[in-house]
């Protein structure tokens, strides 16, 4: 094989990452763009498509191209991923007719929600899902626009998610991989990958939906139209895609069964690789990227979007500090918390702010903050909030205790990771090393490597384990660990003792 190269991009809820590898799998270049995230009524998420999702991929790939001195015909594979799972109806070319419905967050379809599940009957969700009908579930949120917005569903060729709007305008296909199709549009696809007419009835029509390939595989090639764009040579393969959580745990190592991510980005979110699937109300399940896998997932509605609260409004002269060119805000929040002990003297949070996903699945679920006193200083109110995290992803592990599914390692990457002390505070709560990867820009490293896979240059995902770099190691302190098992028996109980309560609040 000639020398080349392969790009990938990744597109979040707040920030867009791109990068170029090289043959050895060695960034040489990378590139980020922040983007804002609209949020016009509670419970209601959104993203511009055209102005945040596309824009950003054209501007890192253009920049990526800059700032490598590449020629854009040695780049022999492009591969992208999106935040997902979201909803966004297009027209015939593509363009958008409303702004995205985000992921899980977006939690506005709940009488949709509702009308699904009594119209196919409990017991039928449960066989299709495992689990009662959630937020992160495409099929409400169609519902939702064709009752709301009918002027918006009549005219909509397609129903996208993210990754698959990328691919779209790259390549003009309309495409999902099945990690994602199958799993967030659950049950409008036939285990086979064709949309299934019965379940797509009460719905969307079967031709609404994007075609299904696997992952690695190809979307198509770079047309004439968006080479001009993003500066990508025409012709150009393009890979069919993920979510950006799928690509960040192939990009960290989950890449057999008992693999585990910890993404710590805007949310938490988790994937581990399993043998079989694994029905409970409280996660999720689906096929894995990885051909004859499956996963157990789940996810939070904050995690960096909490300490970005307390940033913006609790740490506001440390915010306006930093602003006028002084030190970094959340690194001069770290250093209060030092001397705040296990537990934050008492002091428990519910990080609800945003309602929760896993492991309660409760948009309407509040914040609050539980023992406080005149001797709490904002200081225990910030690691109290670090703690909340930690407690909801140790939450997870009990329920994986449950039902015996065997955990070999557990790797951590995402923003979260330039936080020691948060990822040190994970390990205690839950026991476990915790181990993050040595290449941390994530999804878009993911994407590149997946792209290379695209085009055989590697035969299967096992050769990526002998390439995947891995960093530090943090090992739980076990008398910390104890003195978290109380705590986070009080956490588990404050939401259900309060669930009732927090549901009165209009």
């Amino acid at each position: 094989m000639n020398k080349g190269y392969f790009m990938g991009i990744d597109t979040g809820t707040f920030e867009s990452k791109g990068v170029i590898i090289d043959q050895n799998c060695n960034i040489i270049a990378q590139y980020a763009t922040k983007h804002g995230m609209e949020n016009p009524k509670p419970n209601y998420f959104e993203h511009d498509a055209e102005a945040v999702w596309w824009h950003d991929f054209c501007e890192i790939s253009n920049e990526l191209l800059k700032k490598s001195g590449l020629n854009n015909g040695e780049i022999l594979a492009v591969g992208a991923s999106a935040l997902g799972a979201d909803c966004l109806p297009v027209d015939e070319e593509c363009r958008p007719l409303r702004k995205a419905i985000l992921y899980g967050i977006d939690a506005r379809a709940t009488e949709e929600m509702k009308w699904l599940t009594e119209y196919w009957g409990e017991e039928q969700i449960k066989k299709w899902f495992g689990r009662p009908l959630g937020s992160s579930d495409v099929m409400p949120k169609i519902l939702w626009i064709k009752n709301n917005e009918p002027e918006v569903y009549e005219k909509t060729y397609k129903f996208l998610t993210g990754s698959s709007y990328i691919a779209a305008k790259l390549t003009d296909e309309y495409v999902v991989d099945r990690f994602l199709g199958l799993a967030s549009f659950n049950p409008l696809y036939d285990k086979n990958g064709i949309p299934n007419p019965e379940t797509c009835k009460p719905i969307c029509r079967p031709d609404q939906l994007a075609a299904v390939k696997n992952t690695v595989e190809l979307a198509g090639v770079v047309t004439a139209k968006a080479a001009k764009e993003t500066g990508l040579k025409e012709g150009t393969p393009v890979i069919v895609g993920t979510d950006d959580s799928g690509a960040e745990a192939i990009s960290t190592g989950v890449l057999e069964v008992g693999d585990m991510m910890i993404q710590l980005g805007s949310t938490v979110y988790m994937i581990l690789c399993t043998k079989n699937l694994v029905d409970d109300d409280r996660i999720w399940r689906e096929e894995f990227i990885i051909p004859g896998t499956f996963d157990i997932s789940a996810g939070t509605n904050t995690a960096g979007t909490l300490t970005r609260w307390y940033r913006d409004e609790v740490f506001v002269d440390y915010a306006e500090a930093e602003k006028q060119g002084g030190e970094n805000a959340y690194q001069k929040m770290m250093a209060e918390i030092e001397e705040i002990p296990v537990g934050s003297d008492s002091l428990i949070t519910l990080p609800y702010l945003a309602g929760e996903r896993t492991p309660i699945n409760d948009p309407f679920a509040k914040g609050m903050i539980f023992g406080l006193t005149m001797t709490h200083t904002r200081a225990h109110l910030y690691k109290s909030a670090l703690e909340s995290i930690a407690y909801s992803i140790n939450s997870h592990f009990e329920i994986f205790d449950e039902h015996k599914v065997p955990i070999n390692k557990v790797l951590a990457v995402g923003g979260g990771t330039k936080n020691p002390t948060w990822l040190q505070i994970i390990a205690d709560v839950t026991g476990l090393e915790i181990q993050t990867a040595g290449v941390t820009v994530g999804a878009s490293f993911g994407d590149a490597l997946m792209a290379a896979m695209s085009i055989n240059f590697f035969e299967s995902f096992g050769d990526l384990a002998k390439i995947i770099k891995k960093g530090d190691v943090y090992r739980p302190n076990l008398e910390n660990h104890e003195k978290y098992k109380e705590y986070q028996k009080i956490f588990n109980e404050l939401y259900e003792n309060n669930k009732e309560l927090m549901h009165r609040l209009p």
